[in-house]
């Protein structure tokens, strides 16, 4: 409530009657003060990709080389090689394929790393801007066509520059999209098909004190995300993040549902999404979320496969970049985040 207090004040230019009642008339009283409002969805593009060339820009972005499976058990190594990243006519690909490789456990960055040797019997591209771009709030997107069968993983996502509260998930991890399994049967999908997204924030403590919200778009549309390109954003501000799919809000999150149990985070109400944070965009093989959802299992022949991306971009508030709060989609929503999968599906 307090985040909505806070938004209904800065579209509002200062002025704000809301009062502390019941939900559903606050909701009310929101929605009447952003339409009087005038827009100020004034975003400006700090920094962006097109994928124009025939090369990855590593002014923009390294690929990470690696074959820990991400610790969800996926099937990949990662690696640095043409046949797994691919930029051409306009379009990034990262491209998952069947053939045994032996690479680092551990990708450069990484406590640990090296950490010897491992071999995977499948091959796919991770890159990151890690080091080259970081923001604290703003518009993060992405245009992509994604990729469809039992087994595939594709992910668009953030994680801190600086481990400011600690390692993993004490600084958090924002993941804008996620799909699992794409065009395959599924109990509970319209239709009786997987078309659905999801996006997800991780956060909370050394496991198993770690914990996270998400929750998943409604998978209606006759064509899903691996037959037509879509864009996928999250809008980042203090206190709150909002995450959309072709400009329409379907999760929002206020900072009273996230926390962390660092101890540097004492008297920081937003923490860990108080800090910069870098963009990652990936094609896993496998692994737990996409083995154990809708049939389960793995399908070799669900590969190749391919996460396509047709332009990046970050975005920052002109009128408020140190909080991003008047830039924010003034759409209403309603839902309310889901709790963990593993403890849903138990």
């Amino acid at each position: 409530m307090r985040r909505l207090i806070r938004i209904c004040c800065a579209l509002a230019g200062g002025f704000c009657s809301l009062v502390f009642m019941g939900f559903g008339q606050a909701v009310a009283e929101v929605a009447a003060v952003e339409a009087a409002a005038i827009s100020s969805n004034d975003w400006r593009v700090v920094w962006s990709d097109d994928f124009e060339g025939h090369a990855l820009d590593r002014t923009k972005w390294q690929p990470e080389v690696g074959c820990w499976g991400g610790g969800n058990n996926e099937r990949q190594c990662y690696t640095d090689r043409p046949q797994n990243i691919q930029v051409e006519n306009g379009v990034l690909r990262l491209v998952a394929r069947k053939g045994r490789f032996t690479g680092p456990l551990l990708p450069e960055g990484m406590a640990g790393a090296p950490g010897g040797k491992k071999w995977q019997p499948y091959t796919s591209g991770k890159i990151s801007t890690r080091g080259l771009a970081a923001y604290k709030y703003g518009r993060f997107s992405a245009r992509m066509k994604l990729p469809e069968g039992q087994g595939t993983w594709p992910a668009f996502w953030m994680l801190p520059e600086s481990s400011v509260y600690g390692d993993w998930p004490f600084s958090g991890e924002l993941d804008i999209m996620e799909a699992v399994n794409l065009e395959t049967p599924c109990d509970d999908c319209p239709g009786g098909v997987e078309r659905r997204t999801s996006g997800a924030l991780h956060f909370g403590g050394s496991p198993p004190d770690n914990t996270y919200l998400f929750l998943k778009t409604s998978g209606e549309r006759d064509v899903g995300p691996s037959g037509e390109w879509r864009v996928y954003s999250v809008e980042w501000a203090e206190g709150m993040i909002q995450w959309l799919v072709d400009e329409k809000v379907f999760m929002r999150i206020e900072s009273e549902a996230w926390h962390t149990k660092s101890p540097e985070a004492e008297g920081r109400p937003d923490a860990p999404f108080d800090q910069p944070f870098h963009l990652l965009l990936n094609l896993a093989v496998g692994g737990n979320l996409a083995e154990k959802s809708n049939a389960g299992g793995f399908d070799p022949a669900a590969f190749p496969a391919e996460l396509l991306v047709d332009w990046v971009r970050i975005e920052q508030c002109s009128s408020a970049p140190e909080t991003g709060l008047p830039c924010l989609s003034r759409q209403v929503w309603e839902g309310v985040p889901e709790g963990p999968w593993e403890v849903m599906a138990r």
